[in-house]
């Protein structure tokens, strides 16, 4: 519709309806391109499926595999995924997870081909592959991240700092408090850190935030670096993090130390959670506040006992930079540039190798 000078003029609640529209198209790019990724992981199942019954039932030896692959090349010469690499790949989905429910109704059959690969690669369990699998799912993990992730053995750290807080929160809350906690945290970026104060090694962190907040874990939000809590008649805690954690909805108090544990520092980030408990906190939403002491090393008994001395609900935990060997073990700039021009251009056409790796995108 126009006005009487003949411009255009936006009619009444039309902002509203395009948004509403544009929303519902991306809402449905979105559940198609999952259908579409399921459907392919039900495909690369049933290819695995097939080759593995032909192999152990019929006594199929393994140069069909490499027949199927010029095979399937030939046939669908646009479509990447036909390298005899891959359908081993396929053929090993398929042993991981023998029925076709417990592959594609699953974690696994909703993250992207690629990340199967490294569960398949770097994951010797099915146990093990299932946990990732999830994880990446529910956390949204790039593959990069799903290598660190592996590679740093974060299902084994995870609630496994040592912690009161069975002993200062109900069951229930205590099993959540569990749940925010691991041991060590590992900060990639602190290997770059050329001094070992407490002060460079929190500039690096806040520096780093987006990267710190997805190592402490899902759900943190900073409220604030060296905040500033008031007390009694002018005094005040000056608290290394405050962070929220927008899932439990509950205040985390981070104290940083460079060096080992002492019972005086389980002392000091008592104070702050029953600071915050008590002046932050609002009781009829937010659960209890926890603190997590970060250290860099520790005697198990010493922090024990200091444990048992506390009534605040604490977590004491290592944290270090990512070491040489699982550094070593995340893919290379390179690698990870090679992946996105790839998806981007089509696969490269320079060497062998190279085409190899991007079969198995």
């Amino acid at each position: 519709m126009s006005d009487s000078t003949g411009t255009d003029v936006e009619p009444s609640g039309y902002a509203d309806l395009l948004a509403d529209l544009k929303l519902r198209v991306r809402q449905t790019q979105l559940r198609a391109a999952r259908a579409a990724n399921t459907e392919v992981m039900r495909l690369y199942w049933s290819i695995g499926r097939d080759i593995l019954d032909r192999q152990e039932v019929r006594g199929w030896g393994s140069r069909v595999v490499e027949r199927l692959a010029a095979d399937l090349k030939r046939e669908f010469p646009e479509q990447r995924g036909w390298s005899r690499a891959n359908l081993l790949y396929m053929r090993r989905a398929a042993k991981a997870w023998p029925t076709e429910s417990e592959f594609v109704q699953q974690a696994v059959g909703r993250l992207p081909w690629g990340h199967v690969t490294v569960l398949l690669d770097r994951l010797k369990t099915r146990d093990d592959r299932d946990w990732y699998a999830a994880r990446a799912v529910d956390e949204g993990w790039s593959r990069s991240v799903l290598l660190h992730h592996i590679a740093v053995g974060t299902r084994a750290a995870v609630g496994a700092a040592p912690a009161n807080f069975a002993d200062t929160l109900d069951p229930v809350d205590s099993d959540l408090a569990r749940e925010l906690v691991k041991d060590p945290y590992v900060f990639e970026h602190l290997g770059l850190v050329p001094t070992r104060r407490e002060r460079d090694v929190e500039q690096a962190l806040i520096d780093r935030l987006q990267e710190t907040l997805m190592e402490l874990g899902r759900g943190m939000a900073l409220i604030g670096r060296q905040y500033h809590l008031r007390i009694g008649d002018g005094g005040e805690f000056v608290i290394d993090l405050l962070l929220f954690h927008v899932e439990q909805l509950r205040y985390v108090v981070v104290e940083l130390k460079v060096g080992d544990f002492s019972p005086a520092h389980l002392g000091q980030l008592g104070a702050h959670v029953a600071a915050v408990d008590d002046l932050v906190r609002r009781p009829e939403i937010h659960r209890p506040t926890v603190g997590i002491l970060l250290c860099t090393g520790r005697d198990e008994s010493a922090v024990k006992y200091a444990l048992a001395s506390t009534s605040a609900p604490v977590a004491v935990a290592d944290y270090q930079g990512l070491p040489a060997d699982a550094r070593a073990a995340l893919p290379s700039a390179g690698e990870l540039q090679a992946v996105v021009d790839a998806q981007l251009h089509g696969p490269p056409r320079t060497t062998t190798a190279s085409a190899r790796r991007s079969a198995t995108e």
